[in-house]
């Protein structure tokens, strides 16, 4: 998988793409959304050191903190189990390339209304 790197506009520096590693059983699409949710999405960008979206502007350093908070919420689908037990965000000022490495760890994970027979 490749990502093209911006070079940066007027505006600063936009998100190029978000690569996860790490995860096993979280399909990336779930973790790449909700990364999104938390501002690092197509049409966002970097200027200084802030995280500009479309709808606020916040400092890098908390946008990064709800991105390692999104990450842990991820779920597998169609259940309520959410396996991330850590999350890492880089964020590559120069190029617009964020970086989320997630560990998998189930057994942390608890499973209600599971029937042993």
């Amino acid at each position: 998988m490749a990502y093209a790197s911006s070079n940066g506009t007027e505006e600063g520096v936009a998100i190029s793409g978000v690569i996860i590693k790490g995860n096993d059983i979280i399909p990336t699409d779930t973790i790449r959304g909700n990364i999104a949710n938390a501002g690092f999405r197509s049409g966002s960008y970097i200027k200084g050191d802030a995280l500009i979206t479309s709808k606020r502007q916040l400092p890098l350093s908390e946008a990064i903190q709800n991105a390692k908070t999104a990450a842990l919420n991820s779920r597998i689908p169609g259940t309520t189990v959410k396996p991330i037990v850590a999350a890492d965000v880089q964020v590559d000022k120069s190029t617009g390339i964020v970086t989320v490495t997630v560990i998998e760890d189930f057994s942390s994970v608890k499973i209600s209304g599971a029937n042993s027979t």
